[in-house]
């Protein structure tokens, strides 16, 4: 009877929650959709060919980008901060920003701009670059047949080091035209124009998004300790492999799109956990739908703060999301110290 009761409570939970983001996420991209670089007037659709060149061209899909990337990014900061049992822990940690940002950059610095199947290489070198340092990462955390948490982390840690040096490496040697390109990459960009490429990356995403919520009670067990999944009947081994390969599915395609977006992934699911408690089958849909909302308002404040100049969107999430960064470690500090 109590086990039901706590059941309703969760599920009243969560609907509210998903409820109040909801609204969050309409408000916040309705927003973006009439401010943008210039105030669009939804009136004018109807009889105006620039304004509905403007609004289906160039502004819908960076709306749907940013929601596509930030939702992403935090449901796979929600899931590694539960699987590492480390709340400092992000979509970074994996190692996929880095190797992206690699791949990125010497398709940049090769001259490859042209297209494959309608993709630019640049996306597809990218997307490579994140799925060899996922590679590397689990060869080196691997121990026989298992695989370590604590030893994937750190993996993921020094192969992003890594690449950070072999990017500058690449900028320096490379000329100054394709040097700015490489770094305005690196800092994150939403630029847009149709829907090809949004459609291709939900074949990629929502798959992934799927599976991770459907793993929320295992991820919520596993918060908690291996031995108490282990013996709540969680595989944890299988368990861990999943949603490691999941989060960096999702990590790599975002990456090989928008650049290396710092922070998303490791603020959105503190601030859902401040809201709404621990339970990841809360923290987990609450992240995707608050993701969304997040780098959606910080792409905003990126058109509109130095207007006309248009600020990189990981720029914004950086200067937002360093300072929360340094307020998590220094609380986890003082809270290890009493």
């Amino acid at each position: 009877m109590q086990k039901r009761g706590q059941g309703e409570a969760t599920t009243t939970r969560l609907w509210r929650a998903l409820a109040l983001l909801t609204a969050l996420l309409v408000l916040i991209a309705l927003l973006a959709l009439w401010a943008g670089g210039r105030p669009l007037n939804f009136a004018e659709l109807r009889s105006d060919p620039m304004a509905r060149t403007l609004f289906f061209r160039l502004r819908l899909p960076r709306v749907a980008m940013a929601a596509l990337i930030g939702s992403s990014l935090a449901v796979a900061g929600a899931a590694l901060q539960a699987l590492f049992r480390n709340p400092l822990a992000e979509p970074a940690t994996l190692g996929v920003s880095g190797g992206g940002a690699v791949g990125a950059s010497v398709a940049i610095a090769l001259g490859w701009g042209t297209r494959f199947s309608g993709v630019p290489v640049v996306f597809i070198a990218g997307f490579c670059g994140a799925m060899v340092a996922v590679g590397l990462v689990h060869r080196i955390a691997r121990s026989g047949s298992l695989l370590l948490p604590g030893a994937l982390l750190l993996a993921g840690v020094v192969v992003n080091l890594i690449a950070s040096a072999a990017v500058l490496a690449i900028q320096y040697v490379t000329d100054s035209a394709r040097a700015l390109e490489i770094l305005r990459w690196i800092i994150g960009s939403l630029e847009v124009i149709g829907f090809d490429t949004v459609w291709r990356m939900l074949l990629f995403l929502v798959p992934g998004w799927i599976a991770l919520l459907a793993l929320s009670r295992e991820l919520h067990l596993l918060a908690m300790g291996e031995e108490t999944a282990g013996a709540l009947g969680v595989h944890v081994e299988r368990c861990e492999k999943a949603i490691h390969l999941i989060c960096s599915l999702l990590v790599g395609v975002t990456v090989a799109v928008g650049g290396a977006i710092g922070f998303v992934g490791l603020i959105v699911p503190h601030a859902v956990r401040l809201l709404f408690g621990e339970d990841l089958r809360i923290v987990l849909p609450g992240s995707l739908l608050m993701g969304a909302a997040f780098l959606i308002a910080a792409d905003l404040v990126a058109h509109i703060a130095l207007n006309p100049i248009e600020l990189p969107v990981g720029a914004v999430t950086a200067l937002i999301g360093g300072p929360v960064f340094l307020w998590l470690l220094h609380r986890r500090q003082r809270y290890s110290a009493l």
